[in-house]
């Protein structure tokens, strides 16, 4: 299998965002958005999905981190449709349930080709920190809308606010990491009946 990495940056009147991924690496981080929550939660997912990760931004925080966020979103979406390439050999769909304390969420990804969030996780506060909690939501659908793929994020219960984000990042590198695995029965294949995704 060739190399999975892939580099992208973005620009906008609003943001400069730099993302590096490797989708076969070991959960290797260097972050530097200027949203210390976030931050936090990326490398959830890039520990948990055992995918080295390397995001750098410039944004109009001084606003607030919505656009920082919500991009940060779109080009870690482009970058793993880069290194995801044909997708030829991997098992496209992964699902995890991961708890903490209280909390447990359930994430179902299907690399599919076509963007689709399904988000049901209801917080029982407006912020954590200085992170607006809404960003989560604003995160996963830029990604979603850039790999494209089919997500499915269900936090199942939780009292803390802090532990439920946190499930959900993990599960979401849990699940991201199954459906990226070779899967040796499918070596050369794309895993769909239309022969493409």
């Amino acid at each position: 299998m060739t190399a999975r990495k892939a580099g992208v940056k973005r620009e906008t009147a609003e943001t400069k965002i730099e993302v590096a991924v490797n989708l076969d690496g070991s959960g290797q981080t260097e972050f530097a958005t200027g949203v210390p929550f976030l931050d936090h939660m990326l490398d959830q997912i890039a520990r948990h999905g055992l995918i080295d990760l390397t995001v750098k931004a410039d944004g109009d925080l001084h606003i607030d981190a919505h656009h920082t966020v919500e991009d940060i979103g779109i080009t870690m979406g482009q970058a793993l449709r880069e290194a995801l390439g044909d997708k030829k050999g991997v098992r496209r769909y992964g699902h995890a349930y991961v708890p903490l304390d209280e909390a447990l969420s359930r994430v179902v990804i299907d690399l599919s080709g076509r963007p689709g969030l399904e988000y049901h996780v209801d917080l029982v506060r407006d912020r954590i920190g200085d992170f607006d909690v809404d960003l989560v939501l604003e995160f996963f659908q830029g990604l979603v809308n850039h790999v494209p793929c089919t997500l499915h994020i269900d936090n199942l219960r939780g009292k803390n606010a802090h532990h439920i984000v946190e499930t959900v990042f993990k599960a979401f590198g849990r699940a991201l990491r199954q459906a990226l695995e070779p899967d040796p029965r499918m070596s050369g294949v794309v895993p769909s009946t239309k022969g493409a995704l």
